[in-house]
């Protein structure tokens, strides 16, 4: 299947291409960027900012308008919030289908927010959505990236009752993008804001742990406050979360239902999906970024240090690769489960 890339040039579009490089469901023909790059080929274009080396194929392929005429149907966005919902929106109307990584059209009540091993059923919200909003396409989108990972870590403990949710994070200077946060204010500091990021965190959760219904989602009823920072670290969130729980359970329980939760994305075998979308360490001092953000090519969560809570219920620490599985690999694991159920039919 042919697809292309909005905002090609920046770190998640740099993502994206390294992730569909070989891809055995789809073909990357077309790349969009900013005004400034349109023209030229992408290896004028793109600062390359990551370990792997650019493809041969995309350094070659000329980087279009962000405009509809000449796209594939199945886009993938990593535009800027500034300019992400008008133009998302107009390549819907023409009839793309747009996996979206920018947060315009997250809360929307008739646009899924998926993570596809939690809330698969979400995507029947497209019906609505083109009902609604009179576009041939759709938009669906993936989550803010520290949203992901406490979602995943949160997620198999639903059926024990989640009541109230603390998390702070400690965020990687690859999530700002490039050149992101000046090198004079994160080396050998921690910066103790990262502009609405809290507020993401705080609504997207709920959302994705929400029900779907004819009138949108219903949110899970419980309540999530978050505190953020940067640290100087360059790939890999890592998150402290306390949870308290309804029920009574003891730790074998706990770690029990992180350790074997899967999704449909595992029961359909899909070409992104880890093999188990929660790894569960026992190591006292993991997990860590530098050795833990890559696992199963940086789609697999890591939870660690599982213990009692004296104020809440259990608290945990969580890691995930901030731009695969927070970004662009959350954005393909997206298409890949619209293709499997047979969404993108006819692209």
């Amino acid at each position: 299947m042919d697809v292309g890339i909005l905002g090609a040039t920046g770190v998640v579009g740099q993502q994206f291409i390294r992730l569909l490089d070989g891809h055995p469901w789809f073909r990357v023909t077309w790349l969009a960027a900013s005004e400034r790059s349109e023209g030229r080929t992408y290896a004028e274009a793109a600062s390359w900012r990551l370990a792997t080396p650019m493809p041969a194929w995309a350094a070659s392929m000329p980087v279009q308008q962000a405009a509809a005429n000449g796209a594939p149907r199945l886009l993938f966005s990593s535009l800027d919030a500034a300019v992400a919902g008008d133009i998302e929106g107009a390549f819907a109307a023409a009839g793309h289908v747009v996996v979206s990584n920018a947060r315009n059209y997250r809360m929307e009540a008739d646009v899924p927010l998926l993570v596809p091993e939690i809330n698969a059923d979400h995507l029947a919200l497209i019906e609505r959505q083109r009902e609604a909003r009179g576009w041939a396409g759709a938009i669906v989108t993936n989550p803010n990236c520290s949203t992901v990972f406490l979602a995943m870590a949160l997620a198999p403990l639903r059926p024990f009752g989640i009541e109230r949710v603390i998390v702070s994070t400690m965020q990687a200077v690859s999530g700002a993008g490039y050149p992101g946060v000046a090198s004079l204010d994160i080396v050998g500091n921690v910066v103790p804001y990262i502009g609405g990021e809290e507020e993401k965190i705080e609504r997207e959760t709920l959302k994705i742990l929400g029900r779907a219904g004819a009138a949108g989602v219903e949110p899970l009823a419980a309540a999530v406050s978050a505190q953020t920072t940067r640290v100087p670290v360059l790939d890999g969130h890592t998150e402290s979360v306390s949870v308290g729980l309804r029920e009574q359970v003891d730790v074998a329980a706990i770690r029990e239902a992180l350790a074997s939760w899967r999704g449909e994305p595992q029961e359909r075998g899909l070409p992104s999906a880890p093999p188990a979308p929660i790894v569960v360490l026992d190591a006292p001092d993991r997990p860590q970024p530098r050795l833990d953000a890559d696992r199963d090519r940086g789609m697999a969560v890591t939870v660690g240090r599982l213990r009692r809570c004296p104020v809440l219920s259990w608290k945990f620490v969580v890691l995930g690769h901030n731009t695969v599985r927070g970004a662009a690999g959350a954005a393909i694991l997206n298409a890949e489960l619209m293709v499997a159920r047979g969404l993108l039919n006819g692209s």
